[in-house]
């Protein structure tokens, strides 16, 4: 008979190798499933009851994020943070089931409503400011005017991003990336964003194969040693965050901000949510749904803008 932990083990394995899930993904379904069963403190799938899963619900909903991020905050865990750990055990007892192993119904697990989070964006002058912000006198300030370009021209996400090649071929407009799941989709270049990234390239006299490397003093000895100076996500957020602070921008902006630009610019210039969403790479058209209130938001200060203003003069 199998127990829940040693199928937790099969299940976490099975994500990596055959769904191919990141390494992140899989460390967060394991924290998630832990508390699970950390929870219950039953060893048979077949032992896990009804009573006990509405008792782990109001666990999770009284859970402080104290107690969930080692004393760093005292609030409660948000409805978004509860319906993570609720989806992965959702997941955990489907796959059960698949085996053929006797469980609680996956399908009775609701999650928690949640409020419709707003999208963070910059106005048409800022998003101008902040790719104009980079100093393209040096190498350092041509790849970072590359990225935001290409950040902006793509809406790639900023993983996707770190993980581009200097050999990806620009020249037909057009390249296939690698997103979540392993999914390939086609995202298309502008004119400038390709000529930034042109320019970039042609000043590197390093032969790493990233698109994106670190050009800081740090890297010499790094490439001495033959290891990668490939940019991390986490450098990405960084260098945005400062050209956003030199654009004036008060608000908080992140690689994800210009994912945001880049689709609400679509809608706004006429181009449905269809077709955003195979753009931005969502498996569902449900995650693009959001931008729909933004471009409501637009239409309604264009009515107010010009509708009935020639009644008016009359």
């Amino acid at each position: 008979m199998h127990s829940l932990p040693s199928l937790k083990f099969d299940y976490l394995q099975y994500l990596e190798i055959e769904k191919g899930r990141s390494v992140l993904t899989v460390r967060n379904y394991d924290h998630y499933l832990n508390r699970f069963l950390e929870f219950v403190k039953v060893e048979a799938p077949q032992d896990i009851t009804e009573a006990m899963m509405r008792e782990y619900r109001v666990y999770l909903n009284r859970l402080s994020a104290r107690e969930a991020k080692k004393g760093q905050q005292t609030e409660t865990l948000n409805k978004k943070t509860q319906n993570y750990h609720l989806i992965a055990l959702r997941a955990f007892l489907k796959y059960m089931r698949k085996r053929g192993v006797q469980c609680y119904d996956p399908e009775r697990i609701e999650l928690a409503k949640t409020v419709q989070r707003e999208l963070d964006l910059i106005s048409d002058r800022e998003l101008n400011e902040l790719l104009n912000a980079p100093d393209t006198k040096t190498i350092s300030g041509k790849r970072d005017k590359a990225m935001l370009e290409l950040l902006f021209s793509t809406g790639l996400r900023v993983s996707e991003l770190c993980s581009l090649d200097r050999d990806t071929d620009f020249k037909n407009g057009e390249i296939s990336v690698r997103g979540k799941g392993g999914k390939i989709r086609v995202v298309f270049i502008s004119h400038s964003a390709n000529e930034c990234v042109k320019k970039y390239l042609e000043e590197r006299v390093d032969i790493d194969e990233a698109m994106f490397i670190d050009h800081s003093p740090r890297a010499i000895s790094r490439m001495q040693k033959e290891e990668s100076i490939r940019l991390t996500p986490r450098s990405v957020e960084r260098t945005v965050e400062k050209y956003s602070v030199m654009a004036g921008i008060s608000k908080k902006c992140t690689p994800h901000v210009l994912r945001h630009s880049f689709a609400t610019d679509l809608l706004y210039n006429g181009a449905d949510l269809r077709t955003v969403q195979l753009m931005l790479g969502h498996a569902s058209i449900a995650t693009t749904q959001i931008y729909t209130n933004v471009t409501n938001k637009f239409l309604r200060d264009q009515y107010e803008k010009f509708h009935g203003k020639k009644k008016g003069k009359d």
